[in-house]
């Protein structure tokens, strides 16, 4: 999962490379309108590959640009390093893997590789690349860059990354190796259950021709957002044109993309997408309803029924996809960990005593006033959240987990229990030492739906005599505090995951995973909880029997429903606008991209 700053309920995000998302916007143009952004003439194409990818999307015909409001903005173009989906949801047009999902389906397909097979083992993979791939330079594409992204990036200890997590078992690291030019073999060390969806749709594959020449202590700012477009090298249906801070990414079709549609004519169709940057939810819909961008991923609850109305002169569509999958939260900091510059700890220790206790989040979780969330924030669509994965995951949710809905008596005697009540009759519980509990709730600003969510847990606390600050931040200052800084309090956000599989998970989930948000990264699990879940994620991992994962699947998701180092929120319906002469456009809510999945084969039928 990676944190995810639009594509909310009221993309963390990011286990997974794939996996979180943005939010800012500009006045740029759609298809067909004036714009101030750059055009350029069609570049020279390179012969397709043998075989190129087939898809089996409608053919279209190509031209126009496709406009997307979004309110933030990239904080990195390396696809290795991002972990938020103002990242992320951008990188995804613009590298590729050895497979790619189908995402309505979930089916595995050939992507850079056009072939694979397992040995009986089911541990011994061979990948056999297509012949005459190019990289977006022109340059080829062969083993040496799969080999390179694994064995000289990934598995590097000297770059940090979120992709590492998803691919070690039992801390061991899958064994890549060249067999030739268009071969590549892959030995994990046990079974790994969803190899094909994670090792082979999840990882991007990077230029070694470009990213070979840089020292690995300085390659988490390779491909940062100041590399100079005519210097960004990537393989996908798109690639960068221009990043102007504060205003637009713009990308361009790739002329050397590995696919065609079914009349042999090369995808993308689309001739640029652009990303605009606005302030806020507010600006985003505004520019949609004018006619000034073509897609919305996220339509607020209280704004459906005006999307609604205006569908029906016959410009745009409303989708409503069903119930979501991205899962909002209050988390605690729970980090005991000390700033190594300050000597000071990341969480003062009074605090951290409140926040590592189970029955103090319990509290909090029975101080949630979820009805009054949903009646008010999401007019009434939405259902009170009480697992870490949303029940629109019907493979894998497990319903019978505890739940600690509103109940402020129950909260009250809880807190009791570990020694915090009034004590001075002012109204503000204190602890046994006399510390009136008191913290910062931080959510990225702009976000209106997250903003009225605070808002109302600031009421619900005081209630029970908490006494919670609120304080919105810039998404991207936010997501430092998380992965970088690891000061503060308290964050609401939401975790995006891509299709179905727990595996996505996995970074959120173990111990030492880069977005274990409540605690990234721990040398040795901090509770007993933890260590469990870390036996319980390898373990699902390791075998091929559905029910023996899903068995222990359900008791990760019961240890999480009962020790709420997450506290779920509300889950409701996702909601996406588009278009009415997309064509193509197959929205699912098992994307963080709902309508831009599939951006290869969008095209404007007039």
């Amino acid at each position: 999962p990676r944190e995810s700053a639009s594509n909310d309920a009221m993309k963390w995000i990011r286990s997974a490379p794939w996996m979180a998302n943005a939010i800012l916007i500009l006045l740029l143009a759609g298809c067909g309108r004036k714009s101030e952004v750059p055009s350029s003439a069609p570049a020279a194409e390179t012969p397709l590959p043998t075989p190129p990818f087939v898809s089996k999307c409608e053919p279209g015909q190509r031209g126009g640009r496709l406009v997307v409001a979004v309110f933030g903005e990239p904080k990195t173009f390396n696809p290795i390093t991002a972990n938020e989906s103002s990242s992320t949801d951008i990188l995804a047009h613009l590298f590729a893997g050895l497979t790619r999902i189908d995402v309505p389906s979930q089916e595995v397909l050939p992507g850079l590789a056009e072939s694979w097979k397992v040995e009986a083992d089911q541990k011994t993979w061979t990948f056999k690349l297509r012949a005459g791939l190019r990289w977006s330079d022109g340059q080829p594409l062969t083993a040496d860059d799969v080999v390179f992204t694994w064995n000289d990036v990934i598995y590097n200890p000297a770059i940090n990354n979120v992709t590492r997590d998803l691919f070690t078992i039992d801390g061991k690291p899958f064994q890549v190796s060249k067999v030739d030019d268009l071969t590549v073999r892959v030995v994990t060390p046990d079974i790994y259950a969803p190899f094909l969806e994670y090792f082979g749709a999840g990882v991007s594959i990077l230029p070694r021709h470009v990213l070979g020449k840089v020292p690995a202590k300085q390659f988490e700012s390779a491909f940062g957002i100041n590399t100079p477009p005519t210097e960004f090298v990537c393989s996908g249906p798109f690639r960068l044109k221009e990043y102007k801070p504060g205003q637009h990414v713009l990308v361009e079709r790739n002329p050397h993309y590995y696919a065609v549609d079914a009349r042999g004519q090369r995808l993308p169709y689309l001739d640029h997408i652009i990303w605009t940057t606005v302030p806020d939810f507010n600006a985003m819909s505004l520019r949609f309803l004018q006619g000034e961008s073509d897609v919305q991923d996220v339509i607020r609850p209280d704004e459906i029924d005006r999307f609604e109305a205006e569908a029906r002169k016959g410009k745009f569509r409303v989708i409503d996809l069903g119930l979501q999958m991205e899962r909002g939260f209050v988390w605690f900091n729970q980090n005991t960990g000390v700033n190594t510059n300050t000597g000071k700890p990341f969480v003062a220790p009074h605090k951290l005593k409140w926040f590592r206790n189970t029955r103090f989040r319990q509290a909090i979780s029975h101080a949630m006033d979820r009805p009054s969330i949903i009646k008010s924030v999401y007019a009434g669509r939405a259902i009170q959240a009480a697992g870490y994965i949303s029940p629109a995951n019907k493979k894998w949710y497990n319903p019978d987990i505890p739940k600690f809905f509103f109940d402020l008596p129950r909260a009250r005697a809880l807190l009791k229990e570990i020694g915090i009540e009034d004590r001075n009759g002012d109204g503000l519980l204190e602890d046994a030492e006399g510390n009136v509990i008191e913290f910062t709730l931080n959510t990225n600003a702009g976000n209106t739906v997250r903003e009225k969510i605070a808002v109302l847990l600031q009421a619900d606390f005081k209630q029970l005599g908490i006494r919670l600050n609120f304080q919105p931040l810039d998404f991207n200052t936010l997501v430092d505090k998380i992965n970088g800084t690891y000061e503060y309090d308290c964050i609401l956000l939401t975790f995006g995951a891509d299709g179905t599989d727990p595996t996505g998970l996995i970074n959120s989930l173990k111990s030492d995973g880069f977005t274990h948000a409540w605690f990234p990264r721990q040398k040795t699990p901090s509770t007993e909880w933890e260590a469990r879940i870390d036996f319980l994620v390898n373990a699902q991992l390791k075998t091929l029997d559905f029910a023996e994962r899903k068995k222990y699947f359900d008791e990760v998701q019961h240890i999480l429903a009962e020790q709420l180092p997450m506290i779920p929120v509300v889950l409701p319906n996702a909601v996406v606008a588009a278009r009415a002469d997309l064509g193509n456009l197959r929205p699912s809510q098992l994307s963080t991209l709902r309508t831009l999945w599939n951006s290869d084969e969008l095209y404007f039928r007039k």
